[in-house]
């Protein structure tokens, strides 16, 4: 096990170690800062989700799935130009959907076969356990400790964010292959100082080993999703367009389908985001094109999906203020007529969604803001 300060450095180790320029790292579908580690060192990524993964209204119980043929094909074709395959469980840019059991094993199958290594990425595998629990034959009466050693035993390397597997901050990489931890480690003293006085103390390996434990628990790890079905449910019959089966880390608004006509390059997710910040303080996470990196020659990268994430992390909120937020999507989206795009003012090269700063193609906020007060006065 090699511990890191953050999950963030966790992909930065990895991408070092096994990246070469001109590389290609297969995937279901990337997480923002994964890419940009592999593609800092010169490696690009390929997404191989299967296509029900990028229909938001497709029912299928595991969206993040990869196609296999597809991956098969893809590996054949560009072998020489693979050194790893990444597996990320609760697909984090398509809403949170989780991949089945079945696939991992299959994918991990196919990558021992043809001498690539497989990483998983078990940041959101909490909420993927409950799904697969729940929703994939034969694991109903498995507990969540035998699923997760299932899983994690069929790949390479495992490695995650504490702060979301585990509870605690900081992050990890594990791996039973003595040669790949070699090859990881000889990294950690250049970004996270010597294994004993640099990256995570003592104190947070010591947490990130009780919330593990935590993990294992069903009853503790089901309140997330259950709350998110629940507010996803309730959305979707009034009529909102949603991400559909509920997925894990939050419930996932439809942006696209909010603002059919409005241009790509206006940022629909993130007027989405500033709009519900104007109706009820409520804080989204744009994923959509906002989350993308401009490709190599500078030109936009359209997200597949337009989506607006409004996270549900477990035993943070109650029911009512579920319910306060459902109030709020409801207004936003009978009024969504009023609402317009957003450009960039200031657009930083790299991971541009934490630092960047947009303003509104018209005065649509003040529009808004009007219409808002016509209907709730200075009650709120």
């Amino acid at each position: 096990m090699l511990p890191a300060h953050q999950g963030r450095a966790c992909e930065n180790i990895i991408a070092e170690a096994f990246c070469r320029p001109g590389d290609l790292v297969p995937m279901n579908f990337h997480f923002t800062t994964a890419k940009a580690h592999i593609t800092r060192v010169g490696a690009d990524v390929v997404e191989l989700v299967a296509a029900k993964g990028l229909d938001a209204n497709n029912l299928d119980p595991f969206k993040g799935d990869f196609d296999i043929p597809r991956t098969k094909q893809f590996i054949k074709d560009h072998r020489e130009q693979i050194q790893w395959l990444r597996i990320e469980t609760g697909t984090n840019l398509i809403g949170g959907q989780p991949i089945s059991a079945h696939n991992i094993k299959e994918v991990a199958e196919i990558c021992r076969q043809e001498g690539i290594i497989s990483v998983l990425d078990a940041s959101l595998l909490q909420d993927n356990l409950h799904f697969i629990k729940t929703r994939e034959e034969g694991y109903k009466d498995k507990s969540i400790k035998e699923i997760m050693f299932e899983i994690c035993g069929c790949v390479d390397i495992v490695y995650f964010s504490a702060r979301k597997l585990g509870f605690a901050r900081g992050g990890c990489i594990c791996s039973n292959n003595e040669k790949l931890m070699l090859r990881m480690k000889e990294y950690v003293p250049l970004y996270e100082g010597f294994l004993t006085y640099g990256g995570m103390e003592v104190r947070s390996m010591e947490a990130i080993a009780v919330g593990l434990y935590e993990t294992l628990d069903e009853e503790y790890i089901n309140q997330g999703p259950m709350f998110i079905e629940h507010l996803v449910n309730e959305l979707h019959s009034y009529g909102v367009p949603v991400v559909r089966p509920a997925g894990g880390l939050g419930v996932h608004l439809n942006a696209s389908e909010f603002f059919p006509d409005m241009p790509h390059g206006e940022y629909p997710a993130g007027a989405l985001g500033a709009a519900m910040y104007i109706a009820g303080g409520i804080r989204g996470m744009e994923r959509g094109t906002i989350s993308e990196q401009r490709e190599r020659d500078g030109s936009e990268r359209y997200a597949p999906l337009e989506l607006l994430r409004l996270a549900v992390p477990r035993r943070v909120f109650t029911l009512s203020q579920l319910e306060y937020v459902a109030d709020r999507v409801k207004w936003v989206w009978d009024n969504r007529e009023l609402i317009g795009g957003l450009r960039f003012v200031e657009e930083p090269s790299v991971l541009r969604f934490f630092f960047g700063r947009l303003e509104p193609v018209s005065d649509w906020q003040q529009k808004l803001v009007k219409k808002f007060r016509a209907d709730f006065g200075d009650s709120l």
